[in-house]
């Protein structure tokens, strides 16, 4: 993804900064690109995102971030959002909103070798997931349909339209196989160890709302202990984890079924 430039910031978000002073640039997601800046009004983060898939992603992540304002949950305030058309890149995405305090989980996991750390950390972890599972969902998300319904719906088109690691037989194995049908609840719908802040040693934030709705809860919990280099590859890392949720809510068949299966859809 490319940087973002002062001179391709829409005037309505610029009004808003009140003058720019600074414009630093976070490692990159893939669905967007990402600024932190320092400006006359304060710290913001601008994401912008190009093209039909992910424009939508971030006017719907500004959409659940608006939805979810008026709950406890540590998620970031929303300033402006701009939609529009470019020329060259076609529809165009912006979301200015506040900066929280923080860096995401991975980082901190990835180095931190004291057991106890470690421990410690993934306990908050499980605890703040559990903590959205328990937020109860605005009526807004809240649809007359099944959430793995509308979510193996848009796995196809997904297929059909856009570049994704699941395959055809991978999908017709996921419809054929679907797991018990549990209580929903608000869930996050992307909720890596990216989109968890940290800092002094508590959970400071949570980002990334695209997939925020009324959900499986164990799609998130699925999402959140996938194994990664020096994360979640040991018995004490899921522990922990499962300590600070309270329970654990998913078999290694479920597992699978999300995390290996209908996460690769999107």
């Amino acid at each position: 993804m490319a940087p973002i430039s002062r001179q391709e910031i829409p005037q309505e978000i610029l009004k808003e900064l009140g003058g720019i002073h600074r414009i630093s640039f976070p490692p990159q997601g893939q669905t967007s690109d990402v600024a932190i800046i320092d400006a006359g009004k304060g710290l913001f983060v601008l994401k912008r995102a190009k093209g039909e898939q992910y424009a939508e992603w971030l006017r719907r992540e500004a959409f659940v971030l608006e939805c979810l304002s008026p709950t406890a949950l540590r998620v970031p305030k929303v300033y402006q959002f701009v939609q529009r058309q470019d020329e060259r890149d076609g529809v165009q995405s912006w979301l200015l909103m506040e900066c929280l305090l923080g860096v995401p989980i991975r980082q901190i996991l990835t180095r931190e070798r004291d057991p106890v750390a470690r421990s410690r950390l993934l306990f908050e972890f499980g605890k703040s997931l559990r903590e959205i599972h328990a937020t109860p969902c605005p009526d807004q998300l809240k649809s007359d349909r099944k959430w793995l319904d509308r979510m193996l719906e848009q796995a196809e088109y997904n297929l059909i339209h856009y570049q994704v690691d699941g395959t055809a037989a991978l999908l017709e194995k996921l419809k054929n196989n679907r797991p018990a049908d549990v209580g929903q609840t608000l869930i996050h719908g992307d909720s890596t160890v990216d989109n968890f802040l940290v800092h002094e040693g508590r959970i400071s934030g949570i980002i990334d709302w695209s997939g925020g709705a009324h959900g499986d809860p164990r799609y998130d919990v699925s999402l959140a202990i996938r194994p990664d280099p020096g994360i979640f590859q040991s018995a004490q890392d899921h522990d922990a984890f499962f300590d600070g949720y309270g329970e654990k809510i998913i078999t290694d068949e479920e597992y699978e079924y999300f995390a290996d299966g209908l996460y690769d859809f999107f």
